[in-house]
């Protein structure tokens, strides 16, 4: 699930990219914004490709990262869970509140 928070860009930026294939068989690319730790599990912060509206606030996507031990066999799985979603949103927002405006709900 996309978390429901807004966020502005960043002034200077190294872009990280990653490549997720959706249940359909469809790649779609993500801007790989921070990995963020919250009890005990790893959950990555990622901000869907650009729309059409350049000017449109972004949403993140936040999804928990699961591996069994090999970086290659990662897999991205969506968290459903509203609680654990706005924990790691705000956690992500405490580390990077210099590099992004994030818009106020």
């Amino acid at each position: 699930m996309a978390d429901e928070k807004n966020i502005g860009t960043p002034a200077e930026e190294e872009i990280e990219i990653i490549t997720l294939t959706d249940e359909n068989g469809e790649d779609m690319d993500f801007e790989f914004l921070d990995l963020v730790e919250y009890e005990g599990k790893r959950y990555a912060v990622l901000l869907p490709p650009v729309g059409e509206d350049e000017n449109e606030d972004e949403e993140v996507l936040i999804l928990q990262v699961e591996d069994d031990g090999n970086e290659e066999n990662e897999s991205y799985v969506f968290v459903d869970d509203d609680d654990i979603l706005t924990a790691v949103f705000d956690i992500f927002k405490e580390k990077f509140k210099d590099e992004f405006d994030f818009a106020e709900e």
